[in-house]
């Protein structure tokens, strides 16, 4: 399991972390939580489903919402450093997208996702669009969010 994969690598290196989800609801806390054992590196998550809880829980800045969007590259750095911070963490997950099936727009459409890690000071955020129904979005989401964590502290 992926989950598993990447609570190993945290423990190899003696790492924390911690998740800011907007779209994908808490899926990926509760897929890293399902791993036992969890509780040595998951320090906890915000779900930051509507924007005043990304500003007033995360600290995403209001203009960035105002300027750029809630689904936006800008919106899911600030998730992750903000969730970081907020616990303590040494590495933040933040995901913000929109996962149908309404919602989309041309320019942002169904399955559009950001997703943000932040890790030792640094921030890399890659944005993806999946195809599938709101579930199977959501569930693609969570999984590369793991994923994209895991080939990052692959780096480190």
């Amino acid at each position: 399991m992926i989950a598993k994969i990447l609570g190993d690598k945290l423990v190899e290196m003696g790492l924390t972390v911690a998740t800011a989800e907007s779209c994908t609801g808490g899926l990926i806390g509760d897929t890293i939580t399902n791993i036992p054992g969890s509780s040595r590196y998951f320090l906890g998550g915000i779900i930051a489903y509507s924007n005043e809880a990304k500003i007033n829980i995360l600290g995403v800045e209001r203009e960035t919402i105002e300027r750029y969007g809630a689904v936006s590259e800008e919106c899911a750095k600030e998730m992750a450093i903000g969730v970081s911070g907020l616990f303590h963490a040494d590495l933040g997950i933040s995901t913000t997208g929109i996962a149908g099936p309404g919602g989309g727009t041309e320019e942002k459409p169904v399955g559009l996702v950001y997703i943000g890690i932040y890790v030792n000071g640094q921030i890399f955020v890659k944005r993806y669009l999946f195809k599938g129904n709101r579930v199977e979005i959501k569930r693609k989401i969570a999984e590369r969010a793991i994923m994209d964590a895991i080939e990052i502290l692959s780096t480190k």
